[in-house]
């Protein structure tokens, strides 16, 4: 008889224990945590008379002017606007802003003035802004000080899109000057060719209007792109940046925030800052 064969189980392998680091486990997530509790605990106070006037736990200083001033709903904008009493405030618009209420356009989170507008006419060399000469109009009667702006396309022919855009529009004497809008680099082409076109378009809206225009683009894209080469033209920037609360002294216009709630306007609306008060922005006007 046959003895049966017995499978023997192979020996356990016990795995031994990784020796645990100084920075791992509890004591890395109590430092973790310990750094964004500093982070949060430095950014509110940094922007403490904001967040106080906010959330309605006024200070004395607040409550003196509590009279005059109403909540403001964003704490950058109340900073922002705190430090340039004094320079000019507008706004700018395209038809995204659906139908506007002029005769109500007059503050901005109803406290701080309104002075001027800049309202989008044209995209690229073949598109109108919906809204533009219901804008255009309305601004002019509620007695702002208006500047129309294109979009423009890298693209596509920039002597076509200039030529629409003086087809469409009729500056009078006291509008803003003409604004070309940048924000985009091109696909089928090197950013000198783009440079080229804009330089392009530049030239042809000067001849027509008799002013120079002004170029609006966000930061990053001027120091990048624009800031040697087209130097002796005054440029409009676009920074939302939480942390920058002053226009740069090279800025002509700043547009600090897309989100402010202002009269008149369903919904966001753009805001800027003109880097002077109104009798200098009068007198860059169309004579």
């Amino acid at each position: 008889m046959r003895r049966k064969s017995v499978k023997r189980k192979p020996p356990i392998r016990r795995r031994t224990k990784k020796n645990t680091s100084f920075f791992s486990g509890k004591v890395l997530r109590f430092m973790i945590a310990a750094f964004f509790v500093l982070l949060v605990f430095g950014t509110a106070y940094h922007y403490r008379n904001g967040l106080a006037y906010y959330f309605s736990f006024k200070s004395n200083r607040v409550l003196q002017k509590e009279a005059e001033d109403k909540r403001i709903s964003d704490v950058r904008n109340y900073q922002v606007l705190n430090k340039h009493e004094g320079k000019v405030i507008g706004l700018d618009v395209s038809e995204y802003q659906g139908k506007i209420s002029w005769t109500e356009v007059d503050t901005l989170e109803n406290k701080y003035p309104v002075h001027f507008v800049f309202i989008r006419a044209t995209v690229g060399d073949d598109r109108l802004d919906k809204k533009f000469n219901e804008n255009w109009l309305g601004a002019k009667k509620n007695k702002l000080l208006r500047g129309a702006y294109h979009y423009y396309r890298p693209n596509e022919n920039s002597l076509e899109q200039a030529e629409l855009f003086i087809k469409t529009v009729s500056l009078s004497k006291g509008d803003l000057p003409p604004v070309l809008d940048i924000e985009r680099l091109p696909e089928n082409q090197s950013v000198e060719r783009l440079k080229i076109g804009l330089k392009r378009w530049l030239k042809r809206v000067e001849e027509h209007y008799k002013v120079k225009p002004i170029i609006y683009t966000g930061e990053r894209y001027y120091d990048d792109f624009l800031k040697e080469e087209f130097s002796d033209y005054l440029f409009w920037i676009a920074n939302y940046n939480f942390y920058r609360e002053e226009i740069d002294e090279e800025w002509l216009f700043w547009q600090f925030t897309e989100k402010a709630s202002v009269n008149g306007i369903k919904g966001n609306v753009d805001v800027n800052i003109y880097n002077g008060d109104l009798q200098q922005l009068r007198y860059i006007t169309v004579e």
